[in-house]
């Protein structure tokens, strides 16, 4: 199968299968059928797509059940450090995160469940990025915690000095003071 587990329970990478030839490439990004054979059951009902120049941190963000989100993360054009910290309360991974890069090269996804908030720091001159999400976005439901959280010590590997965060960004709050309503199942 094409995905790749990691420490914390549930977070996968899915690695497509590439078909490349002479012309260039094919992949299937996304085939429901393959995803279900590993037991994801989403249906995916929104695309979001940005745009970033070097050294944008998006994130730490999550939207709260019952709007919380499962994305499937992936780069059109550039590279991005893709990060996920583990926001599920009763998880035996609580708190940690897991970082991947993921780049128009490499092809690489991330599947993020609900109660992951999920974040990303651009290392190229530019990044386009694609998440699928299975739930619409609620503002009233949005929520997450600092990017640069000490607890946390993400190394985002963007020099402090080149970092371009928004104002919303620098103003949320630590993860230890974060209280979600995510569970986590064994």
């Amino acid at each position: 199968m094409p995905f790749i587990t990691t420490e914390l329970p549930g977070l996968l990478v899915f690695e497509p299968k590439v078909f490349e030839d002479s012309r260039g490439y094919f992949f299937e990004s996304y085939n429901e059928n393959i995803f279900q054979q590993q037991g994801i059951q989403c249906h995916f009902v929104q695309d979001n797509q940005s745009s970033s120049s070097y050294g944008v941190i998006r994130g730490l963000h999550y939207q709260l059940n019952p709007h919380a989100q499962t994305k499937l993360v992936r780069v059109l054009a550039g590279r991005i450090l893709d990060v996920a910290v583990d926001a599920r309360n009763g998880s035996p991974t609580y708190g940690r995160y897991f970082s991947i890069e993921l780049s128009s090269d490499n092809k690489k996804q991330l599947l993020v469940p609900k109660g992951f908030a999920h974040g990303f720091s651009v290392l190229s001159e530019r990044a386009e990025v694609l998440y699928k999400c299975d739930g619409f976005y609620n503002k009233e439901s949005e929520g997450g915690f600092r990017f640069d959280d000490p607890a946390l010590n993400i190394d985002w590997q963007i020099p402090a000095n080149n970092a371009i965060i928004s104002d919303k960004d620098k103003i949320l709050p630590f993860l230890e003071a974060v209280k979600t309503n995510f569970e986590y199942q064994d």
